[in-house]
């Protein structure tokens, strides 16, 4: 499952942002993964997450496959959407 979404976040993903997705995507028993500019990162690892340097106006695509994918994906684009509550 695959979904696409324009980040909106004024300060894009920093260290807090990363760690809500990394906590929240290791709940899940699918590879996850954050496509940005031709990398696809592992949504599990907040290292990949700093390190690609996600910006406010990227379009990113959210990929999941397994068991939970649907709700892995549905998660994170809810997340996301949300701003992270910031």
């Amino acid at each position: 499952m695959k979904k696409t979404l324009t980040i909106l976040n004024e300060t894009g993903i920093h260290a807090r942002p990363a760690s809500i997705i990394a906590k929240t995507t290791m709940k899940f028993s699918s590879d996850v993964f954050i496509e940005v500019r031709d990398k696809s990162i592992n949504a599990k690892s907040i290292m990949n997450i700093l390190s690609s340097g996600m910006q406010k106006g990227d379009e990113i695509t959210i990929s999941a496959s397994g068991s939970d994918e649907v709700e892995a994906v549905e998660t994170l684009v809810d997340l996301f959407n949300s701003n992270f509550g910031e």
